[in-house]
């Protein structure tokens, strides 16, 4: 990937329908873990505790979110980008959108373009078009739009280069979604992969989270062993992110390439592994506004990865 931005114009469809999309100059990426310069996070100015999830509606019955804390919580993680010199861009704020923080669910970033997702939740839809907003101020254009159906950017996962695995658990990525999403990038030369999960854990990306090159936290205790021999059979190591830990979003953390991790604090046993072998962790509290239903994981979209 150069430095050249020149051909990255803003345009509301890139990509070519028979496949062969050039990749951009200067935004995007090869995969998920190669050093991170560039990152869109959203703000939690209006953050509102919905009920997401099943998670978030046990939040909201057994005690609810300190919105005051869990924004105390986002600037401290945004710190740690900002530590480790990532630049951060934010999403603009809007009252109307009270989920918003969650910046990787309403778009997909891509070595071709963003894709504009397809949200399910109907007071999430909004979020859509901001972030379109907010690709056309950045001067980054979008591959394409999701209209088959609901599909969110948490169940993108990008395993390796050329290599994708796509959540499908039914009600926040259905399967129509999916299959457009997959169709898409398999004409562009991309091995996909689509894993039906239990709408319980919400996207793939509660489960499974790359950290390096061939380096994979997986929750081993809910994801499908087929997909851990698949992820095993292209070499990949694991580490183990216990159950408990992942209802807590212990797997869900940021790679930011050159061995540097940002995890949350409470998952104990994903940092300590890291940490053995060398990571720089930088390990923040973000147990109050994962009550409102995502992690450190789901709050970033990378924008560009140095190759």
């Amino acid at each position: 990937m150069t430095a050249d931005a020149s051909t990255d114009a803003f345009s509301l469809r890139r990509r070519n329908p028979a496949g062969g999309t050039h990749k951009l100059g200067y935004w995007g990426f090869r995969n998920e873990t190669d050093p991170l310069t560039d990152v869109l996070l959203g703000s939690p100015a209006y953050l509102f505790h919905r009920a997401t999830s099943s998670l978030s509606r046990k939040h909201l019955r057994e005690a609810p979110c300190n919105i005051q804390v869990a924004q105390a919580q986002h600037a401290e993680l945004v710190s740690a980008y900002d530590h480790f010199g990532v630049k951060v861009h934010m999403l603009e704020a809007e009252p109307e959108l009270t989920m918003q923080v969650y910046s990787r669910d309403s778009s997909v970033m891509t070595p071709y373009g963003a894709v504009i997702t397809a949200m399910a939740q109907w007071w999430r839809r909004g979020e859509n078009y901001a972030a379109i907003r907010a690709y056309e101020k950045l001067g980054i254009p979008i591959y394409d739009m999701v209209t088959a159906g609901t599909f969110e950017g948490g169940d993108f996962n990008v395993i390796e280069e050329g290599c994708v695995l796509i959540g499908c658990g039914g009600a926040r990525t259905q399967e129509e979604g999916a299959k457009q999403v997959a169709g898409w990038f398999e004409k562009e030369g991309w091995e996909t992969r689509i894993a039906h999960i239990d709408e319980y854990y919400v996207h793939i990306d509660l489960m499974v989270v790359p950290i390096a090159e061939k380096l994979t936290a997986v929750c081993l205790a809910c994801t499908d062993p087929a997909i851990v021999d698949w992820l095993r059979a292209k070499g990949h190591e694991i580490i183990d992110v216990p159950f408990q830990d992942t209802m807590a979003l212990g797997c869900n953390m940021m790679s930011l390439g050159n061995d540097k991790i940002i995890a949350p604090s409470s998952s104990t046993v994903l940092i300590g592994a890291l940490r053995a072998r060398g990571f720089e962790v930088a390990a923040v509290d973000t147990a109050e506004i994962s009550k409102t239903g995502g992690g450190i994981h789901c709050m970033a979209q990378a924008l560009r990865r140095a190759a």
